[in-house]
């Protein structure tokens, strides 16, 4: 495959950046074809970059010519709705036109599992659940995902991406825990996590892989295929020194609402369910059809982010 050419989206981003580095590993001679809004990507290896934004459908025509893969990596997560529907929705779409009209073969979209709307989900795997989203951004996602799928790509729904760049899911623990201070009911909420780099992997693999990854197409959950405990999530990071020591207290769910709700903070309700009750999904089959091991464990990961974390604190996400 370092012969042909690669598009990628969302390279400067947070799981982006993480492809782009391990693609400069594994195929060093591979000059993927970055679109972005600004004037350089962060990534490592030689790209070339192209001005392109999925919220200006005119600026994305050609951007797929003579490309034989194209990894749709972009995404808009924030609150406003108008442009979760301009990026996520119309601009997926007119993307995955330009990549049909261009003839590009091989689709790799990243989603996420957020499209399922409130738990508890315990073990499904693709096709158990009916997604039903919340929020404008998981909303426009899922109907991006018709989009990917109507072209023939391959939808990666993830779990809860955590390590270096991680501006959502260290710092929304953080939050949390300032204002319930204790274990959370038990602490016994699982959730389906994945370290940044492990989540590279597994998109590159499909990106560029043969056998099984190559003729990958549908839905496929994409995160570590063990889930993760709360109440080792925050021991974990108690020990790198991100969050301090969690007290010995355990308050009931009704408890810990209460203290969310009344202490001022950022991470809402709906947030601080995702984290600390269980939302978790079957994976197996994506790493499966990948070839490759999914790795230790996001937890076995955390100290190589876990600097990085303690620079930054408990910020709210810009």
């Amino acid at each position: 495959m370092t012969g042909r050419q690669v598009v990628v989206t969302g390279a400067t981003g947070f799981v982006g950046s993480a492809v782009l580095r391990h693609l400069a590993e594994r195929c060093p001679q591979l000059v993927p074809r970055v679109l972005s809004r600004t004037p350089a990507p962060a990534a490592a290896g030689a790209v070339h970059l192209v001005g392109a934004d999925l919220a200006d459908p005119p600026s994305l025509r050609g951007v797929c010519e003579g490309a034989d893969v194209l990894l749709s990596l972009a995404s808009y997560v924030g609150s406003d709705a108008g442009r979760c529907e301009a990026v996520n929705s119309a601009g997926t779409a007119a993307l995955m036109a330009e990549a049909r009209r261009a003839g590009v073969r091989r689709i790799v979209h990243l989603s996420t599992c957020a499209v399922y709307g409130p738990g508890p989900h315990r073990g499904a795997e693709v096709g158990e659940l009916t997604p039903a989203p919340v929020s404008p951004a998981s909303g426009s996602r899922l109907a991006g995902e018709a989009s990917v799928l109507a072209a023939g790509g391959l939808v990666l729904r993830a779990g809860l991406v955590l390590g270096r760049g991680d501006r959502w899911v260290v710092p929304a623990l953080a939050d949390a825990f300032r204002r319930v201070p204790a274990q959370w009911d038990g602490g016994a909420g699982l959730a389906s996590f994945v370290d940044v780099d492990d989540l590279a992997r597994l998109l590159a693999a499909f990106a560029l892989g043969g056998g099984a990854a190559a003729g990958a197409t549908g839905v496929l959950h994409a995160h570590h295929p063990e889930p993760v405990r709360n109440r080792d999530l925050i021991q974990a990071l108690a020990a790198h020194g991100v969050l301090p020591e969690r007290p010995a207290v355990d308050w009931p769910w009704s408890r810990c609402l209460e203290a969310l709700a009344t202490t001022p903070g950022w991470v809402s309700e709906r947030q601080f369910t995702l984290l600390a009750r269980d939302h978790w999904y079957r994976a197996d089959a994506a790493w499966r059809l990948a070839g490759i091991d999914p790795g230790p464990g996001p937890l076995d990961r955390l100290g190589r982010a876990a600097p990085w974390y303690r620079e930054r604190g408990a910020v709210t996400p810009g």
